[in-house]
């Protein structure tokens, strides 16, 4: 970022590159369409690029670049236009290493059916989850931050992302709990 703000395009499309696939899936578990997440990928790596000369490197850039991300996502939602609507994949799910619970090529078709309903009732949790719980969440366990990276990140004390995360693995974890005794969304409708 640095380079950047020397006026390196290069470095800042070496930058694109390389989180632009977590940034549109960061955004996508926000906003719930896929068109709308790339959209604002889009508009916060142009924030970064117009903002460089301010960037001041005090954390990892990954740690700046998802608090970028968190504030514009979370001023997305509040402008109330999207509200999540979750569906089973994000964008770059499969091509860009994303989370993919079962493998395309299970040999076993219930193995992905299975997948698929966990997929299902991951995102139903996160659908219920705050805005702050689902991003302290989303950069935990999809992103793999450390804890004082995403309160950084997020504004927040280290104790608040443990209690947010907290929380919202607990609603993860009902959500799966239900699906495996059989009261969960896709085992409910058949």
């Amino acid at each position: 970022m640095v380079r950047v703000a020397a006026g390196d395009r290069r470095a800042f499309a070496l930058l694109f590159d390389r989180y632009h696939a977590s940034v549109a899936r960061f955004a996508f578990r926000f906003v719930g369409d896929r068109a709308r997440a790339e959209e604002l990928a889009q508009d916060i790596f142009v924030k970064l690029y117009r903002n460089a000369k301010a960037y001041q490197p005090a954390a990892p850039f990954k740690t700046f670049l998802f608090r970028v991300a968190t504030n514009h996502c979370l001023n997305e939602v509040r402008r109330g236009e999207y509200r999540v609507a979750h569906t089973s994949t994000s964008p770059g799910d499969a091509e860009d290493g994303g989370v993919e619970v079962a493998s395309p090529g299970a040999e076993q078709p219930d193995e992905a059916v299975a997948g698929r309903e966990l997929e299902r009732a991951v995102g139903e949790a996160l659908q219920g989850m705050s805005e702050r719980e689902r991003a302290a969440f989303t950069l935990c366990r999809f992103e793999g931050m450390a804890y004082r990276d995403i309160a950084t990140a997020l504004g927040a004390s280290e104790a608040a992302v443990k209690s947010l995360i907290h929380r919202a693995t607990l609603a993860v974890a009902r959500k799966v709990e239900a699906l495996q005794a059989g009261t969960g969304p896709a085992r409910s409708r058949a």
